[in-house]
């Protein structure tokens, strides 16, 4: 099962109280001061591990609590520190403070480590405030708590190109062509109902890896339809292929109307450098493909490509345009 959203709750570790103690020895009725310091409280790590690929896990346990540091001991010993918590996510997951909605983590490396949640302090013993005016103290100092909050976790899949498009224009028989994955496919709207990523195997010893999503629909940016929930998968893409089916009517229109949901989603989004593609050209009488194909995108010189996932057709220059384009 694909999630790509959760929320949990955090907690690092309190510190130790510092203890209060005196020396204890045979022929020294009155030692000094000899209370140690508490334990630092335990941190909560998240760090990104590329092996896993959706945040399932952290919709069966919502909340992390890292360990406590011990109190300080006799005989000016230290508390043990609590242990630190480490909790993986998948690589592309980024981590916002639910309250104030700040970016406090951003996993976009495998290995990548980061202390979201701080232990607290430990306290010091009463050994530690001992001076010439105060050879005795019987205080020691409480240890600090530590911070506690909850998060959200949103994965965004990292992939070279995005695949954009309204329901049904043919993405999902794109990925499946020209890689491994294998995406539900069938003639009708929302058949894609989560991400899939694809690996193309481009040549020797090259690779482009691609990003579909559920299509989008008109006003998806105010939250109808499936595509606005998935638009975040494509925001870390390089390229953004957007893609229309050669048997709609009003080609350029479509565009615009994909364009201008990319643009009421995010600004970055909409700046990002843009493929138009014309799909499914096995549908249609060859004479229309020749019309689609004088085309002219607004804001877009570059030249319209049109194939097809069901004959072949294109699929070669789209895969030797995006190669070139990427490695631009």
């Amino acid at each position: 099962m694909f999630v790509d959203y959760a929320k949990i709750f955090i907690k690092a570790g309190n510190g130790g109280a510092g203890a209060v103690a005196f020396r204890r020895e045979k022929f020294v009725p009155k030692g000094g001061p000899a209370g140690g310091n508490g334990g630092n409280g335990g941190n909560v790590i998240f760090v990104a591990n590329q092996n896993l690929s959706t945040l399932l896990d952290f919709k069966y346990k919502k909340k992390y609590v890292a360990g406590k540091g011990e109190i300080g001991g006799s005989s000016l010993k230290d508390g043990k520190s609590g242990a630190d918590i480490f909790i993986e996510v998948p690589c592309g997951t980024i981590i916002k403070n639910e309250e104030t909605d700040e970016i406090i983590g951003d996993f976009d490396v495998h290995g990548k480590r980061i202390v979201i949640a701080k232990g607290g302090r430990g306290g010091k013993g009463n050994a530690y405030f001992a001076n010439a005016t105060n050879q005795t103290p019987r205080y020691s100092q409480m240890g600090t708590p530590g911070e506690e909050f909850f998060v959200i976790l949103e994965l965004k899949l990292i992939a070279d190109v995005g695949l954009v498009g309204f329901p049904n224009a043919g993405k999902s028989t794109l990925i499946s062509v020209i890689s491994a994955a294998r995406p539900k496919i069938a003639d009708y709207p929302f058949t894609t109902l989560q991400p899939n990523l694809g690996i193309v195997n481009y040549k020797e010893y090259k690779s482009i890896v691609v990003a579909d999503i559920p299509g989008i629909i008109e006003d998806a940016h105010l939250g109808k339809g499936l595509g606005l929930q998935f638009l975040r998968h494509i925001e870390r893409t390089k390229i953004l292929l957007v893609i229309v089916s050669a048997d709609t009517e009003e080609i350029g229109e479509q565009f615009e109307t994909l364009n201008n949901e990319l643009k009421q989603y995010s600004k970055e989004l909409a700046k990002k450098k843009k493929i138009y593609a014309i799909s499914k050209s096995d549908v249609v009488e060859e004479e229309t493909i020749k019309k689609i194909g004088k085309l002219k995108i607004k804001g877009y010189k570059n030249k319209l490509l049109i194939f097809s996932s069901v004959s072949g057709f294109g699929i070669k220059n789209l895969l030797d345009y995006l190669w070139q384009e990427l490695s631009e």
